[in-house]
C-alpha cells in the first residue's frame, strides 16, 4: 500500500474526506444547460490567486518609503530574477480581473440571477467588485511614479465635493494636505492588509452563498418557467443533470487556460499596454505630466466628472449608480428571468453597456 493511499484512509477514518469529495464534486450535479459565463467565478477565484501570490513575492522586495519606493520598483524589474515577470503579470493580471469581473457581473444581470432567493450572493459578489476596485486604487499609488502620483492626486482630490465632510475626506485619504509619505503608508496598508481582509471575507461569504442556496439555471429553452420566489429555504437542486467533476471542470479549465493565456500573452507580447511613459518617472510634485489618466476601467467615472457642470453633480451620479446596482435585486422583485420576456431590463441593460463604453473611449480620447 503506497504512501497516498495510506494518508487517504487515515484523513478519510477521521474526516470523511472521501464522502466531502463526493458530495462537492461527482455527486453535485449542475443543470445540463449551463454555459460557460458560470465559468467567471471559477476563472476569477484563479486570477485572484495568481495576484495575491505575485503580490506577496513583491512585497519581498519593495520599499514603502517615497525615498525608495520607485528605486525598489526598478530593482524588481532589473534586478531581481524574474521581478520583471512577477511585476508586469501583477500589474497586467489587475487589468485582466476587473474585465473578467465585469463580465461575470454583467451576466448574472442578463440572466437575472441576482433575483430570489440570491439577493445575498450578488450583494456580496458586487462588493468584491468594489473592494477590487479599491485594491486596485491604493495599488496605483505604491510604484510611486509620476503617473501614480498625479492620478492619486487628482483622484483624491474629487473627495473635496463631498457636502460638509469634503475636506476632512481629503486628508484622512492624504494623510494631509498633499499626497506624500502618509498618504503611501495608508494605501499601502490598505493594498496589502486592509481591503485583503475584506475581500476574503466577503469571498467566503459569496462562495458560501453560491453553495448552499445552489446554482441557478439559465433562464432558456422551451421547458424553463419562472417560480415563485421562496418563503421558505430550499437549496436548488438539479436531477439528472451534469457531475460538476469531471464533465464541467473540464470546461472550467478551458476557460481559465484561455484568461492566463490572456495574461501572458499580454505580459509577454503588449508589456507596455498598461505602462505610458509617466510610469517609469519617478514622482515629481512640481512637475505636472501632461494628459494624466486613470486606468481603463475609471475613465467612466473620469469622464463623468469632466462634463458635468459640478464635480459634486459628478459624484453624485456615479454614487445613485452604485447604489441602484447594489440594490437592484430588492427592487427588481419580479420573479421573471428570461432575457426575452424583461424587453425593459435589457433596453437599460444594453443602455447601459453602451454609455460605460462611450464614456470609457470619450474620456481615452478626451
Amino acid at each position: 500500500m503506497d504512501l497516498g493511499k495510506k494518508i487517504a484512509d487515515f484523513l478519510d477514518v477521521r474526516l470523511g474526506v472521501r464522502e466531502i469529495l463526493e458530495q462537492n464534486l461527482t455527486k453535485y450535479l449542475l443543470p445540463r444547460n449551463i454555459n460557460s459565463w458560470y465559468t467567471l467565478g471559477a476563472v476569477l477565484l484563479t486570477l485572484f490567486t495568481v495576484q495575491f501570490a505575485s503580490g506577496i513575492l513583491l512585497l519581498v522586495y519593495y520599499d514603502p518609503s517615497t525615498d525608495e519606493a520607485f528605486r525598489s520598483v526598478q530593482r524588481i524589474m532589473n534586478e531581481v530574477p524574474f521581478g520583471w515577470l512577477i511585476r508586469t503579470v501583477h500589474a497586467v493580471g489587475a487589468n485582466i480581473i476587473v474585465l473578467a469581473l465585469l463580465m461575470h457581473m454583467l451576466s448574472v444581470l442578463f440572466m437575472g440571477s441576482y433575483k430570489s432567493p440570491r439577493e445575498l450572493t450578488w450583494v456580496a459578489g458586487f462588493l468584491l467588485l468594489l473592494v477590487s476596485l479599491g485594491m486596485c486604487l491604493t495599488g496605483y499609488l505604491l510604484p510611486w511614479s509620476q503617473l501614480s502620483f498625479w492620478a492619486t492626486t487628482v483622484a483624491t482630490k474629487s473627495s473635496e465635493e463631498i457636502p460638509l465632510i469634503g475636506d476632512l475626506a481629503v486628508r484622512i485619504l492624504r494623510g494631509g494636505a498633499m499626497v506624500g509619505q502618509p498618504t503611501l503608508g495608508r494605501f499601502f496598508a490598505l493594498h496589502v492588509m486592509g481591503f485583503p481582509l475584506v475581500f476574503g471575507l466577503l469571498a467566503l461569504f459569496h462562495l458560501f452563498c453560491v453553495r448552499r442556496v445552489g446554482i441557478s439555471r439559465p433562464p432558456f429553452g422551451p421547458e424553463w418557467q419562472p417560480a415563485a420566489p421562496p418563503t421558505t429555504f430550499r437549496h436548488e437542486e438539479h436531477p439528472g443533470g451534469i457531475p460538476f467533476f469531471p464533465h464541467y471542470v473540464a470546461k472550467d479549465a478551458a476557460v481559465i487556460a484561455f484568461f492566463l493565456a490572456l495574461l501572458l500573452g499580454v505580459v509577454f507580447f503588449a508589456p507596455g499596454l498598461f505602462f505610458p511613459p509617466a510610469a517609469f518617472e519617478p514622482a515629481d510634485p512640481f512637475v505636472t505630466p501632461p494628459g494624466i489618466k486613470p486606468e481603463w476601467y475609471f475613465l467612466w467615472a473620469y469622464q463623468t466628472l469632466k462634463i458635468l457642470p459640478s464635480e459634486f453633480l459628478g459624484l453624485a451620479v456615479q454614487g445613485a449608480a452604485v447604489t441602484l446596482l447594489l440594490f437592484l435585486p430588492f427592487l427588481d422583485r419580479s420573479p421573471e428571468r428570461r432575457p426575452a420576456r424583461r424587453p425593459l431590463f435589457v433596453t437599460f441593460f444594453l443602455l447601459g453597456v453602451a454609455l460605460f463604453l462611450a464614456l470609457s473611449v470619450w474620456g481615452h480620447y478626451s
